[in-house]
């Protein structure tokens, strides 16, 4: 079962830890028992996200860890990789989680472009090859899962750069899905998380509720855990606004500019406005 290590005693580093399904996914791992660290940044929020997970934890603060690290950094992780060893062991199920969104156009600021990749995508590439080499010499099953977009697989118009990191960390994912399941004595799966419209910080733009399409981050853990359970590679999230089978049409579109020589970004041209609406609503 791809969820074997989801249990009692396995170990779990989750990045993004302290907040929104970064917080969710660790408060879950170590209700089920197992012993998590968080990564993340800022000392204020890690202090109070710990404060969380040694409450819900069976053995309380024993269970529990937390480390100030920059995904952008590879020395950061290389430290923490060190750190969550001399801790616990080593690591069974690594989440790639850190992430930020950050205003960007295709010809705009290189700072912009610069921050949105290092954190989205050389933080998922970063944390990987630190991590799975000896999660591999571990020798016990294992986990690596990565926040991916659904942004990555139709890239609408509008922040190309977060776009182009979540791409890349789809790619990065299968890849080393490849590598992982041609890899002798390796008991390890990585798996891609595509959240829907989930509630977090990242997502708020300044509302206080929670608007009633979106999902919260643990709807979205819970969803997560299903899948893996059903050993899915690709853990395709719906909201309480989008179903699955729509974003099935979005994503078949999307691909289909390629085979149907479509101009780029089809969806949003008033040329084919009528053309894709037809599509979502045919199977």
């Amino acid at each position: 079962m791809s969820d074997a290590a989801l249990s009692a005693g396995f170990v779990a580093v989750v990045t993004g830890g302290a907040s929104g399904i970064g917080l969710a996914a660790a408060t879950e791992f170590v209700r089920r028992g197992m012993r998590v660290c968080i990564a993340d940044i800022g000392a204020d929020r890690l202090a109070e996200a710990e404060a969380k997970l040694i409450a819900v934890a069976p053995g309380g603060a024993s269970d529990v860890m937390v480390a100030e690290a920059d995904v952008v950094l590879r020395d950061d992780l290389a430290r923490l990789e060190a750190a969550v060893r001399e801790r616990f062991g080593g690591t069974d199920v690594l989440m790639n989680n850190a992430g930020i969104q950050t205003d960007t156009a295709a010809l705009g600021p290189l700072a912009n472009w610069e921050k949105v990749l290092g954190v989205n995508l050389w933080g998922v590439v970063h944390g990987s090859q630190i991590f799975v080499p000896g999660m591999i010499a571990r020798g016990r099953q294992g986990l690596i899962i990565n926040t991916g977009s659904k942004q990555g697989i139709t890239t609408p118009p509008g922040n190309p750069a977060y776009n182009v990191s979540k791409a890349g960390v789809k790619a990065f994912t299968e890849a080393l899905q490849h590598e992982l399941r041609n890899t002798a004595g390796a008991q390890l799966s990585a798996h891609l998380l595509i959240p829907g419209f989930v509630f977090t910080g990242l997502t708020a733009n300044g509302r206080a509720e929670k608007p009633a399409a979106a999902w919260t981050p643990e709807q979205t853990v819970n969803f997560m855990i299903e899948r893996l359970s059903a050993g899915d590679f690709y853990i395709l999230c719906p909201d309480n606004d989008v179903p699955r089978r729509l974003d099935e049409r979005r994503i078949l579109w999307a691909v289909g500019d390629i085979g149907e020589n479509r101009p780029a970004l089809s969806r949003w041209h008033p040329d084919y406005a009528d053309k894709f609406a037809t599509f979502v609503k045919d199977e």
